[in-house]
Formats: structure tokens, C-alpha cells, sequence
């Protein structure tokens, strides 16, 4: 059971989005699952949200119509509240990165 579900919003950041994910892929934290909500992009983020998760199953891919950035976090929030049993959610933006120790810091101040 994952502690924490990390939700990313995907939409047209094909150039940005291997370094978001593989920022969170290498977190010191490890007991998290990644929902990658692919929001209808039109290039080739879906595709390489579902690289991600055949190589690691911690990642789990949305794929819906594109309705925006407060659709596809709520669409990340049911998936957790239907199909998750984490405590926490966390939500890191597609063109952003994170540092190492992120989720450690957000879990360890969380149960303080």
C-alpha cells in the first residue's frame, strides 16, 4: 500500500515531462504510486506516460478527453479515492521537477 499518490497533469509538455517523472521515480521516498493523467494531449505524452508504467508499477496512466488542469487533477483524485488506499496526496506540476528528498520531507513534516 502506497503512502502517498504523487498526481501529474499531462498536457502538450513532451519536452519537459521525462524530467518530471524521472524526478519523482528517484525519490528517496519510496512507498508512492504516480497517476499520470494524460489530458488529451495532442503529441506524444501519452505514449511516453505508458513507457513509464510498463517499466515501473508504481505508475499508473489516465488517459481522458482534454477538460484541463482542475479536470485532470479531479480525475487523479477519484482514481486515488476509488482504486488507492494511500494516506496522502501530492501533486507536482508536468513541467516542474522535484527535489530528491520531496516526498520524505512532505511525508516526515505530514506526521509531525
Amino acid at each position: 500500500m502506497p503512502e502517498i499518490s504523487v498526481i501529474v497533469p499531462v498536457y502538450k509538455v513532451e519536452r519537459f515531462l521525462q524530467r518530471c517523472v524521472d524526478s519523482i521515480l528517484r525519490q528517496s521516498f519510496y512507498n508512492f504510486e504516480l497517476i499520470l493523467v494524460d489530458d488529451g494531449s495532442p503529441d506524444n505524452c501519452g505514449a511516453i506516460c505508458e513507457d513509464y508504467a510498463a517499466e515501473d508499477n508504481r505508475v499508473h496512466v489516465i488517459h481522458q478527453e482534454n477538460g484541463g488542469l482542475s479536470a485532470a487533477r479531479n480525475t487523479g483524485i477519484d482514481y486515488v479515492m476509488n482504486s488507492s488506499d494511500s494516506h496522502w496526496i501530492a501533486f507536482v506540476d508536468s513541467d516542474d521537477w522535484v527535489h530528491p528528498d520531496y516526498l520524505k520531507i512532505l511525508y516526515n513534516t505530514a506526521k509531525q
